[in-house]
């Protein structure tokens, strides 16, 4: 991919993408959340109705790559956080760092619904859904937030100070404080947006302090008898806000925890490998790696021969010729 910059407001941002055919994209979005206004190739009909499905991939790239373009040449929030590549990978490595004791915390529900398909003796966590084509057909969601404890950073003084001034106990609870806005509480909101400030301002790196802020209770998504798709939304979700990552498994073995913690590390870097993948870009080698990893992903994977089937364990010359 060629991508240039080709004009910027106060509001706005237009990019040129060259695609890996040859084709002239140029797009424009709004630097505030990354949503794209303007999009015109003259290579492509207008009409998604109109272009073959993988003149739609390759539109969809042109995209999604002028998204993260502008995100790493700017530093604006352009890029959707189900498909930003460090944004996942912060999560991953969060959920690495995490005690075996902390993980099952936050994800024992997943584990024990997933093993519920393979163990009869464990109950499950919730019901599988009665409409659901089949019961192996279910995926099982959850979302991840981002959080960050300011008292394990470089700045901890500076961070007290401003939890006095904004009138917050930062003792108070047992889950770190989340890295960005949380509607429900506008003090936590406005600690969050000086001390991100305060840090940003004095050039501190403080990805050490990051953890997982928090996760959303289970819920499902599925296909019914007749085709329709059905995706539930949780119980319990810790912040109204878009989710750092969205963990989606179909009903695997877990195993035992240690080894389903090593197994969501590598899942998430397949959810990155994919990110890069869907950009029209080649992984970073850490990221070069074969299973699967976003749905949707791997539905594109097994439908367009553009691409390999990356969610093939044992394809491994995969891994050497994209």
């Amino acid at each position: 991919m060629e991508t240039e910059i080709i004009g910027e407001d106060e509001d706005d941002i237009g990019v040129k993408v060259v695609d890996q055919k040859g084709a002239e994209h140029q797009i424009e979005l709004h630097k505030g959340n990354g949503d794209i206004y303007a999009h015109v190739c003259d290579e492509y009909a207008d009409k998604a109705a109109n272009r073959t499905p993988e003149e739609n991939e390759v539109n969809e790239q042109a995209r999604r790559f002028a998204q993260y373009y502008v995100y790493c040449e700017r530093g604006y929030d352009t890029v959707p956080p189900e498909v930003h590549p460090e944004r996942i990978d912060a999560v991953r490595q969060a959920i690495a760092e995490l005690s075996q004791s902390a993980f099952d915390d936050r994800f024992g529900d997943l584990r024990q619904q997933l093993r519920s398909y393979h163990d009869d003796s464990v109950s499950r966590a919730i019901p599988i859904p009665s409409d659901a084509a089949g019961s192996d057909l279910v995926l099982y969601r959850q979302h991840v937030y981002l959080g960050l404890d300011p008292l394990e950073t470089d700045l901890a003084d500076e961070f007290e100070t401003l939890a006095t001034v904004h009138e917050i106990d930062l003792d108070e609870t047992s889950e770190p404080v989340a890295v960005f806005n949380d509607s429900k509480c506008s003090d936590w909101r406005a600690f969050s947006e000086h001390a991100e400030s305060l840090a940003q301002n004095r050039d501190v790196d403080i990805s050490d302090a990051i953890d997982i802020g928090g996760v959303s209770s289970l819920y499902t998504a599925y296909v019914d008898d007749h085709g329709v798709e059905h995706i539930g939304e949780p119980n319990q979700d810790p912040f109204d806000r878009d989710p750092d990552t969205l963990i989606e498994l179909a009903p695997i073995d877990p195993g035992p925890l240690q080894e389903f913690q090593a197994y969501v590390d590598h899942y998430l870097k397949c959810q990155i490998r994919d990110c890069f993948v869907r950009m029209g870009l080649h992984p970073p080698e850490e990221f070069c790696v074969l299973g699967p990893g976003r749905i949707e992903a791997a539905e594109q994977y097994k439908t367009l021969e553009m691409y390999p089937d990356f969610t093939d364990p044992d394809n491994r010359a995969l891994l050497a010729s994209n």
